[in-house]
């Protein structure tokens, strides 16, 4: 039977109350069959969630080995060439890195100015309806299928945008898919944003106030600098999500591995070559095959580095207040 626990009287002021030490509970056979029968089941979730991430990196891992058997590394990493689905195929990977990254860095050019303007705005000017009303309407963008995006780039972006600066640009273009990208990717550095500059202590804000700081300069030279390590954790992860984005340059960008860095030109990213293969008839085991599982496992060491950096970053610049 459970003992008793000693309470303070009720109604009793904070500075009239005793201190009050209550002893351990001792629970019944029944619930300590049930506490570990919880923690086993919550053990299991995990280790199937580490084990799934596990298998598919030793899937990746297995795979390009297979295919590195059959091509060398060096030309793989450094060619510029790439007709993996020709005769007389050219493996050299850097087109369509080029291709990710072209697309990668134009969404970052549209996302973080914008998302972190939206995120000082929010956090510094915004009154609490106005927030509770933009707030979630950005958010919104995230929930958007991404094929819809993709089709918005093709149908409008494509030639009322980028046609309407560069009229010679052919449909598929990596500057439109570079774009619409950002515009995904916007929620994503917004609301992290938002949460780290919220996050710093309201005494810095105040402090600023009291110097006679205007609002633009307490946001600029005090709240962003403060909340950097977060913002910073924030572009590294929109980063990662447009480097890892599929649908949009799928029907933006073309299908064309293009060495190139003119934004202009049609490329293909490495995510639209999986998901060519993928959707394709290329034989199993083939070489062309196994190109899947080694664009897949480049694209896994490139998000990897990716987290890697933005954890360094976090460390390095983080501001731990008491």
């Amino acid at each position: 039977m459970a003992k008793s626990v000693a309470y303070p009287a009720k109604g009793a002021r904070y500075e009239d109350r005793a201190i009050f030490r209550a002893r351990p509970l001792t629970g019944s056979s029944e619930g300590r069959i049930v506490e570990r029968l919880t923690r086993g089941f919550l053990f299991l979730c995990a280790a199937i969630s580490v084990a799934t991430t596990a298998g598919i990196i030793f899937v990746l891992i297995f795979e390009s080995f297979a295919f590195f058997e059959e091509v060398s590394p060096w030309a793989f990493y450094t060619g510029t060439e790439w007709t993996a689905l020709f005769n007389n195929p050219e493996f050299g990977v850097l087109p369509l890195v080029a291709g990710t990254m072209v697309v990668s860095v134009i969404a970052l050019l549209v996302a973080v100015p914008v998302g972190l303007a939206a995120a000082i705005y929010l956090s510094m000017y915004a009154n609490p309806g106005i927030r509770s009303v933009v707030k979630p309407t950005l958010e919104v963008l995230a929930g958007i299928p991404t094929v819809v995006f993709g089709y918005f780039a093709l149908t409008f972006v494509t030639p009322h945008i980028v046609q309407g600066v560069f009229e010679q640009t052919p449909t598929y273009n990596a500057l439109a898919a570079g774009l619409t990208v950002g515009f995904l990717i916007i929620p994503l550095v917004s609301s992290l944003s938002v949460d780290a500059l919220q996050a710093v202590p309201r005494d810095l804000r105040d402090g600023a106030y009291a110097l006679g700081a205007t609002k633009l300069e307490t946001s600029v030279r005090v709240m962003v600098p403060a909340a950097f390590s977060g913002i910073v954790a924030s572009v590294i992860l929109a980063l990662s999500r447009a480097v890892g984005e599929t649908m949009i340059v799928v029907l933006a960008s073309g299908g064309l591995a293009n060495w190139t860095w003119d934004a202009r030109e049609s490329m293909q990213t490495m995510t639209a070559y999986i998901a060519q293969i993928a959707s394709g008839d290329v034989p199993r085991g083939t070489t062309e095959y196994r190109t899947l599982f080694a664009v897949g496992f480049t694209l896994f060491l490139i998000t990897l580095l990716l987290n890697i950096a933005s954890h360094f970053l976090v460390q390095r610049f983080r501001e731990v207040y008491e």
